[in-house]
């Protein structure tokens, strides 16, 4: 986003806008609690307001997953991706990762959220 000021606060009443609206929206790399927060519908930080408004907004989006293979065991998870995914949210191949392995975020195919919205965008 050349030339834009970085967005790091919830908007006042009044606050000028300097960004034009998002054409998709590539959250990577997403881990345990972010996925489950946002397919739950909590807005409780900038990015999950940001994520739970773009789902009304019909705004296209990926999702890259970077999460250990024991966190993705916990039921929440796979519940959370479906939810997810039922929205409409496109869900990256990435395969969880050994626990306690540290690192390999990258090694995720960041081409991959081009990939999965050709077509999506007008």
């Amino acid at each position: 986003m050349h030339g834009y000021p970085i967005r790091s606060a919830w908007h006042r009443p009044g606050d000028s806008r300097p960004h034009p609206p998002a054409d998709a929206i590539d959250v990577a790399p997403a881990r345990f609690n972010t996925v489950n927060k946002w397919a739950a519908g909590t807005a409780d930080t900038l990015a999950l307001g940001i994520l739970c408004e773009a789902y009304g907004m019909g705004i296209p989006t990926v999702v890259l997953l970077y999460v250990n293979a024991a966190m993705a065991a916990h039921p929440a998870y796979g519940r959370s991706l479906d939810q997810l995914r039922e929205m409409g949210v496109l869900v990256g191949s990435h395969k969880p990762h050994r626990p306690k392995a540290g690192g390999g975020a990258d090694r995720l195919r960041w081409e991959e959220a081009l990939e999965l919205l050709e077509g999506k965008l007008a």
